[in-house]
């Protein structure tokens, strides 16, 4: 039976001609192994930023600029295309593609009355429906077959939550019928990140969303591996902006990725994986700046290596946020209130801490929800137990990763010991029954000489 790949490949892997050169040669080799591919591919690194602000420009009533930058977007795309495809036949092609959605984008600029969700996805979609046109007509340059399909072609239907949508039950039948024909005789090149709703309007799948695409449509195809070919070269131990040394870990459980992701790690977002994670199919993280690199495979097995700690994580912009009241101490249902007022407002608790003697409950939410928490719980000072609302910006959570943690003994004093001697104050601990991470939120400042402390304390740089 012939092994089947989906390769995804983000924006920052395509965004030169060199490196579109790199990535038709990976494809390439694995074409001619007889291995049936599949390729989701992102926009190039900074497209969708533009996308987003010709949607302002088109909200403030600002066309002109909006179709000026448009026109700079096509530029640097044709640009591209006509340094990656040499066959004129070809070129054209892809140039015929490339006109065609950039005059689409166009009339909706002139045309659109407003900006909401669902006009919003349909401007994010273009970077993905621009770059997988060109990668295609690229490989078909170097005698590989191939076509470029939108999400929606390739079977992708989602709800119609805009920017953040999620596949339906009769998605996947409908991706496993459009490609599994299709990867007999070619590469198809899908697009990231975008789908489409029942009704047929263009929705994206938000934070992670080509790495979803990529698992959504591995899990469709039945698989036998997901790569996810990013910048670095694999899951590292930590931020290597941070740390230099910062090691790729060879493999990591399903588990201890999603905690690394959730928070804070950029390799991966915590859905993104789901699909692949329910059909236990390994994720393998690769370097295109560096093809050769073994990466890091994440698969279902758990492994509790002599160090326990794996990896540690950082999640900034975030903030705290700290509601008293004398009436809270003793009485049921208090935290579990305010986890529901938050909810009923999409917002998302990241983590949150009690305390058994003082009557104060913690929550670590995303910085931008922060004037909505805060003005939201404020509303019931006097009406119930809360008497003060207060918060704290500039602060940051560290996680420690590693299975097996919690038992393990001495592996939490290790931490709380390292951040003592580093004279680091510890302003929330979560940790709870989780046998994969000890979390905790510190001053943002102080984020750089704290990993860097825990990183040499469990020998991280010697993985």
């Amino acid at each position: 039976m012939q092994e089947k790949i989906v390769m995804k490949f983000g924006g920052t892997s395509i965004e030169s001609e060199d490196l579109i050169e790199r990535v038709v040669s990976i494809i390439k080799e694995k074409y001619e192994r007889d291995i049936g591919l599949v390729v989701v591919v992102s926009a190039f690194s900074g497209t969708t930023d533009n996308l987003i602000e010709i949607s302002d420009f088109v909200r403030d009533n600002k066309r002109k600029k909006a179709i000026e930058l448009v026109e700079e977007v096509e530029k640097r795309y044709i640009e591209v295309a006509k340094n990656v495809i040499k066959k004129e036949n070809i070129r054209e092609e892809v140039f015929d593609e490339l006109d065609s959605r950039i005059n689409e984008l166009k009339t909706f600029v002139k045309n659109v009355d407003s900006v909401k969700e669902r006009e919003l996805d349909f401007f994010m979609s273009f970077g993905e429906r621009l770059s997988a046109p060109i990668i295609s007509g690229a490989l078909c340059d170097e005698g590989v077959s191939s076509s470029p399909l939108t999400g929606k072609e390739a079977g992708v239907l989602t709800n119609d939550i805009y920017g953040d949508a999620r596949p339906l039950d009769e998605s996947e039948k409908k991706i496993r019928e459009t490609l599994s024909p299709l990867i007999e005789e070619e590469v198809p090149i899908v697009t990231g990140f975008i789908g489409s709703s029942k009704e047929g309007d263009i929705t994206t799948l938000g934070r992670g969303g080509s790495d979803y695409t990529a698992s959504i449509i591995g899990e469709a195809i039945k698989a036998d591996e997901i790569w996810i070919w990013t910048d670095v070269s694999g899951v590292l131990t930590c931020d290597p902006s941070i740390m230099s040394n910062a090691k790729p870990l060879k493999s990591i459980s399903y588990r201890e990725a999603l905690e690394l992701s959730y928070f804070g790690a950029d390799v991966l977002h915590p859905k993104s994986i789901e699909p692949a994670i329910e059909n236990n199919i390994p994720v393998i993280v690769k370097n295109t700046y560096n093809p050769s690199a073994e990466g890091t495979k994440i698969v279902k097995e758990e492994e509790k290596i002599k160090g326990v700690v794996k990896g540690i994580s950082i999640e900034d912009n975030v903030a705290l946020l700290n509601v008293s009241g004398i009436g809270m101490l003793g009485k049921p249902g208090v935290a579990a209130n305010i986890l529901d007022y938050l909810a009923n407002e999409n917002i998302n608790v990241k983590m949150i801490s009690t305390g058994s003697c003082e009557p104060t409950i913690s929550i670590l939410i995303d910085e931008r929800e922060l004037e909505k928490a805060n003005d939201l719980l404020k509303k019931d000072l006097g009406a119930s137990v809360i008497e003060e609302v207060c918060y704290e910006k500039d602060v940051a959570a560290i996680s420690v990763v590693g299975a097996g943690m919690a038992g393990t003994p001495g592996v939490a004093g290790r931490v709380f010991s390292t951040m003592g001697n580093s004279e680091v104050n510890i302003k929330m601990i979560s940790q709870g029954s989780s046998e994969f991470n000890i979390s905790f939120v510190i001053k943002e400042k102080d984020v750089e000489e704290s990993v860097k402390a825990l990183h040499s304390e469990f020998g991280l740089e010697n993985i």
